[in-house]
């Protein structure tokens, strides 16, 4: 006699799964903290003990040597890896396993802010993002090579007083300047539209270069007042500071009349999309380049949080990359393509 299941053995089964993943994801954490336990204790040995005998690189790889021949089944003790750990060891002396971010990355985001990144305080910058995002290798080496750091927080905006403490902290930290699009090719005399165009196209890379958290709402986002109809460039939704983002693209210097009119639609935003659980819509705008003066009098009067930062295409392809990146056609035919996909999705 075939038995049935209780009422609550689907939430019963949930509950169980979720309990496996995370037991399997404190695991590899686990695993992760003591290899890089283990490294750390390989690369200080040697330190010290070289900083006292004055060895030579001959003694590290004579360790390397007899350790594979040791634990012949055990990667990463080749001699460059051993070089690497001793390079850890002297970068973080007084590492202990409860550190954070510094345990909880992999080795091989290691290897890269080791060889990337000399400046304790910029690698402990990149670290707690990769951590606090969970960034790919290729990713952080992306971050770390358009120069995150240095353009984090950097706009120009009137946050600190349109936004409540802490959002407005956060806002401003969020907004970087200028923005790299470096992934796009465009003709020297591009309209707007075409790099909004591109732009959504090449969209992961787009939210990427934005930061995370934001979540795209669409391009060309159709408003109606009064009689009118309004386009906004981009629309997005930032899922940490719970508000939409409207973000216009301008080719050129920035002008003051561009923010009174990313005012204008943030107002509409608020009023029309905007709930009770939405904190206030935020507004960025993007140009080619910018005055600092006349942009900071430009949104001394305004209401709304807006913030103003500049963008930098790719100045100069190297001839052997020129035929791996995108033609306008090739990014109008991707965008295309894209947008069949979600219409079939929404239907």
């Amino acid at each position: 006699m075939e038995q049935t299941l209780p009422d609550n053995y689907i939430q019963l089964l949930d509950e169980l799964k979720t309990e496996i993943r995370q037991a399997r994801l404190r695991a590899t954490v686990a695993a992760n903290a003591e290899l890089l336990r283990l490294y750390w204790h390989i690369g200080n040995a040697i330190l010290t003990r070289q900083d006292k005998a004055k060895w030579g690189d001959r003694v590290t790889a004579q360790i390397a040597t007899d350790l594979q021949r040791e634990f012949p089944e055990m990667q990463g003790l080749s001699h460059r890896n051993i070089k690497y750990m001793r390079q850890f060891a002297a970068a973080y002396p007084d590492f202990t396993i409860g550190q954070r971010p510094v345990a909880q990355l992999p080795w091989s985001h290691h290897l890269i802010l080791l060889e990337k990144i000399k400046q304790p305080e910029t690698r402990l910058f990149y670290m707690a993002k990769a951590s606090e995002h969970g960034w790919s290798r290729d990713v952080l080496s992306l971050q770390i090579k358009s120069g995150l750091h240095e353009r984090q927080g950097k706009a120009i905006t009137n946050f600190e007083h349109r936004l409540p403490a802490p959002q407005s902290d956060l806002a401003q930290q969020l907004i970087k300047d200028p923005y790299i699009f470096d992934f796009l090719t465009l003709r020297e005399d591009f309209q707007e539209r075409e790099l909004e165009d591109a732009l959504t196209g090449h969209i992961t890379r787009f939210l990427l270069e934005l930061g995370a958290g934001f979540a795209y709402v669409g391009k060309q986002y159709h408003l109606e007042v009064g009689d009118q109809d309004f386009y906004l460039d981009l629309l997005f939704y930032h899922l940490k500071l719970r508000c939409y983002v409207v973000i216009e693209l301008k080719r050129g210097k920035f002008q003051p009349e561009y923010a009174g009119k990313l005012n204008f639609y943030l107002s509409v935003v608020d009023a029309q999309l905007k709930t009770e659980a939405d904190q206030p819509s935020i507004g960025l705008l993007i140009c080619q380049d910018k005055d600092r003066v006349i942009a900071e009098y430009a949104l001394k009067d305004i209401n709304k949080p807006i913030g103003i930062s500049a963008y930098q295409l790719t100045e100069s392809i190297p001839k052997n990359l020129k035929g791996t990146l995108p033609t306008i056609e090739e990014l109008e035919r991707e965008l295309q393509s894209t947008s069949v996909a979600t219409r079939k999705k929404g239907e």
